[in-house]
């Protein structure tokens, strides 16, 4: 093993202690800082795999539990996972895993930021609603939450 990989798998050994990564966001970071062959990465993240120190699903589960307490909805969910190189498969496990209500979500977001009272005004409910979209709910979730009774 190089000199230059022993210092990459220390680095990833150590990113992997602060928080969990995804595959992918572990090999961006490696490579940003180390220069290290694509076979010698691939055997690396393997490695690491095999020991348990790297699993694009417990990356998965964990960032679907943050993303649930920050208030994101399954759209915002699910692009940032697969930005950051989780398998579909995974991240439809992980959604299976987390048995949200996402109306019951949706809904507990709108009170907290506007209160319990739905508008009767359109252009509130278009502000509020533009606020739900850009959490990353889906638009037949957001008219649930106004038009579905308590």
């Amino acid at each position: 093993m190089s000199d230059e990989l022993k210092r990459a798998k220390h680095q990833a050994i150590h990113l992997l202690s602060l928080r969990d990564h995804s595959r992918k966001e572990l090999a961006d970071k490696v490579t940003r800082q180390h220069e290290v062959s694509d076979s010698e990465l691939d055997g690396l993240l393997d490695e690491l795999e095999a020991s348990g120190y790297l699993s694009d699903q417990r990356y998965a589960e964990m960032f679907m539990r943050s993303s649930l307490i920050r208030g994101h909805g399954p759209m915002k969910i699910t692009y940032a996972l697969r930005n950051k190189g989780v398998d579909d498969e995974l991240v439809r496990e992980a959604f299976d895993s987390s048995d949200t209500d996402w109306l019951e979500h949706a809904r507990y977001q709108r009170e907290k930021k506007f209160g319990e009272e739905i508008p009767e005004d359109f252009k509130e409910r278009a502000r509020q609603s533009r606020f739900l979209a850009g959490r990353g709910f889906y638009i037949d979730t957001i008219n649930a939450v106004f038009h579905e009774e308590c």
